[in-house]
């Protein structure tokens, strides 16, 4: 590393929300190219920077700064840059030297304490002297907050997001309570805002640090699916947290409800959002159901018989029992879950209701949580299916705090549907389904569809589970593997794995196989044989298709690993495909990539003959899988097309967003099918090697399973059932309102 002064002569990019900035500066009369997160830049600015010298292979010479720090000029010369550069409103360049050339060396103290003196130069009046004024010291005032800031080991792109929430307020805040920063501002969570506190000099048993660490916990847990902890938990966690006996910790949970921010119901404690999430979920289901009708007896139920003998008919095909109580339950109106395994005939459920619904003239809807579970269904229904967020017309705003969706669909303008029918239900969080349920008026019947052995939503809660183990609603659960899916080994063993029995591993198919593998170098190459040379041909399908589910993000067999390796070989590089880095990602022409975070701001387009746009809109989800269709290399963009032809640009400051998907984690393939996958097995925590991930993986696959690794890993992923339990109070909150 090393250290650079001098003035910034021009600005190249700057991204204001994130303070990323390439900008030219002249030190000791040499000019540089440099990269930083900052803010405050602007022409004529001096800057001090810490950084070291790289060649990028599209840009040529460079500094990649770790420090920034930008000063007012001070200097006669910078200073007419600065004031020349339009960085003061109202200063063009002209008007710079006339004020440089009046008051020389003295520049800087007018502009700072006596900016009414600027109207004694021809063309400046006495207002706007004063504005001028104005101006000069906010930009002073944000200089000075951000070298505040920076004592306190804040980044540039992070002082700036402080300091327009707080302006002048920030020196106080972080005086008396830095952890006020974690609860309003969002990326800055609560170890950064300890550490602040600590160079801040804040007691470690203060209160405010107690309640901070007691919200953090809590919202560890909303990560890792929980809509609450248990008391004894919570205690537990945030006492190792902050080094705190518990009895310290316990006392402030009592305070945190008398303020609202949490709810202690019995031995459970939520965030206050969260309770309120259930409760109001529990009470919209309640008026739904109760619109259902009792069950159809003598004549209209001999008449239901009939109409389901037409069906099996038409559909060529015979319901088993099971799947006639589901059309005959769809018909008394209210709610309705269906669930099962693959094989067990619930997409012949689905049709059969269509059927139904659409020869009494019903309105019907279909969705699904996902653009892939939503096309798949579409494929195999014959009707339009949406994403949820498509079917509630999501808002290009979001919600109060910036969190999550807000849809044009709610209470107020709910959907126009008599039927509305939800597949891959396994895979909505509480919010979602809220969402949903506030657009659905009473009268209209609810049928979700789903597996309910599969892994649960990546959002909080577990609702699919939640309200069949409420005991309240009717529920289906298909058991039978019809005919067509009885030779494929996919379903077969998928059933063997979710009744906890393993699969067999014999190799005596043609659809599941098991390589025995225990070197990861042995498994590298294996793998990329089977991608480029193998499977394509024996699945019908292009090798970027073929999709490699693993339990892990870290380690040799993580997603991180296997996608640097992946793309040397199924998208090598090549002097026809541009490519970009971003952090520790190479982002090249033709990558196959995954969005890793809502974004409802985020532009999408279809675009039609001629490049025209025939479609727009907003929003794109944690794991929509898409391809790098261009980089600009100049821009420093990224154009990706997602499902449905969906075209979006990402600027610098979203590559975060964006990851390769040769290798995803098996959580992220939810509502997803490919042709053939390859799941990599060595180890890893008991957490992640557990019976219902390996059964999910097992389930994407549609003509072909490969399992890499050793057995007695995939013997222990079926004995442990049970480790992703998540604290949820949905049942228990039906339970209360059907009471």
């Amino acid at each position: 590393m090393k250290e650079y002064k001098g003035y910034v002569s021009d600005v190249r990019y700057h991204r204001p929300e994130t303070g990323y900035t390439v900008f030219e500066f002249v030190s000791g009369n040499v000019e540089y190219t440099c990269v930083a997160n900052t803010t405050g830049i602007s022409v004529g600015a001096n800057v001090r920077i810490v950084g070291e010298k790289v060649v990028h292979p599209n840009y040529g010479e460079q500094i990649n700064a770790s420090i920034c720090e930008v000063s007012a000029p001070e200097d006669i010369d910078s200073l007419r840059v600065y004031l020349g550069s339009g960085a003061i409103h109202g200063i063009g360049e002209t008007m710079a030297s006339r004020i440089v050339d009046r008051f020389g060396e003295n520049t800087l103290n007018i502009l700072e304490n006596e900016p009414e003196r600027l109207a004694e130069i021809k063309g400046i009046s006495e207002r706007k002297a004063r504005d001028i004024g104005l101006r000069f010291r906010e930009k002073s005032d944000a200089r000075n907050a951000f070298m505040y800031l920076q004592g306190y080991g804040i980044t540039n792109a992070m002082a700036m997001r402080i300091y327009d929430e707080y302006g002048e307020a920030v020196y106080s805040i972080l005086r008396d309570n830095p952890y006020k920063l974690a609860e309003d501002i969002r990326g800055i969570g609560f170890k950064t805002a300890d550490e602040i506190a600590g160079r801040a000099g804040i007691q470690v048993d203060s209160q405010y640090r107690v309640r901070a660490g007691l919200m953090y916990v809590l919202a560890e847990g909303v990560s890792e699916g929980h809509m609450y902890l248990p008391l004894r938990e919570l205690v537990s966690r945030t006492s190792e947290l902050l080094g705190l006996p518990g009895d310290a910790v316990e006392c402030e949970i009592a305070n945190l409800s008398m303020d609202r921010k949490v709810v202690a119901k019995n031995d459970a404690v939520y965030v206050s959002e969260f309770y309120y999430a259930e409760l109001k979920t529990a009470a919209m289901l309640h008026d739904l159901d109760m619109c259902r009708e009792a069950g159809l007896t003598g004549d209209r139920a001999l008449a239901l018989e009939a109409k389901i003998d037409r069906l099996e008919r038409e559909l060529n095909m015979t319901f088993d029992e099971l799947q006639r109580q589901a059309v005959t339950a769809a018909t008394e109106g209210g709610i309705l879950i269906i669930s099962g395994g693959p094989g067990t005939g619930k997409t012949t459920t689905i049709n059969a209701l269509i059927r139904y619904f659409g020869d009494e003239g019903m309105d019907i809807m279909l969705a699904a949580p996902t653009g892939r579970a939503a096309k798949r269904m579409t494929e195999t229904t014959g009707y339009e299916a949406k994403t949820i967020h498509r079917m509630l017309e999501l808002s290009g705003a979001p919600d109060e705090d910036g969190t999550r969706a807000r849809f044009e669909r709610n209470e107020l303008n709910p959907l126009e549907a008599d039927v509305i029918i939800l597949d891959e239900m396994s895979m909505v969080d509480i919010f979602l389904f809220q969402a949903l349920l506030k657009a659905i008026t009473p009268g209209t019947r609810l049928i979700l569809v789903g597996d309910v052995d599969q892994l649960p939503s990546v959002g909080p809660g577990q609702v699919l589970k939640d309200l069949i183990d409420s005991g309240v609603f009717r529920t289906v659960m298909l058991e039978q593997i019809f005919r067509q899916a009885e030779g494929s080994d996919i379903v077969l063993n998928a059933h063997e794995i979710r009744n906890g029995h393993y699969p067999r591993t014999d190799n005596d198919s043609e659809d599941f196989f098991f390589l025995r593998r225990s070197d990861v170098n042995v498994i590298y190459k294996h793998m990329i044989q089977l991608i480029t040379e193998k499977l394509p041909g024996y699945v019908s399908a292009d090798s970027i298709d073929i999709q490699v589910l693993t339990p892990m993000r870290k380690g040799p067999l993580g997603a991180e690993t296997l996608n640097r390796i992946l793309q040397r070989y199924i998208n090598p590089a090549s002097p026809d495909k541009e490519e970009l880095e971003y952090g520790e990602n190479l982002f090249r022409e033709g990558d196959k990539v995954m969005q890793i975070k809502n974004n409802y701001q985020l532009e999408w387009e279809v675009m039609g003959d001629h490049n025209i746009c025939i479609r727009s809109g907003t929003g794109v989800f944690n794991g929509d899988m898409g391809r790098i269709r261009e980089i600009d290399v100049s821009g420093r963009t990224l154009t990706v097309e997602y499902e449905e032809g969906h075209i979006v640009k990402y600027e610098p400051s979203l590559f975060e967003e964006l990851e390769p998907a040769y290798a995803i984690t098996i959580h992220k393939s939810q509502g997803s099918e490919y042709p053939a996958v390859i799941i990599p097995i060595l180890g890893g925590p008991p957490q992640l090697l557990n019976r219902n991930l390996l059964y999910t993986a097992v389930t994407r696959a549609q003509k072909s399973v490969v399992l890499m690794g050793q057995e007695d890993t995939i013997k222990r992923m079926v004995d442990n059932d049970g480790v992703n339990m998540r604290h949820t109070g949905l049942a228990d909150r039906i339970r209360e309102v059907f009471l």
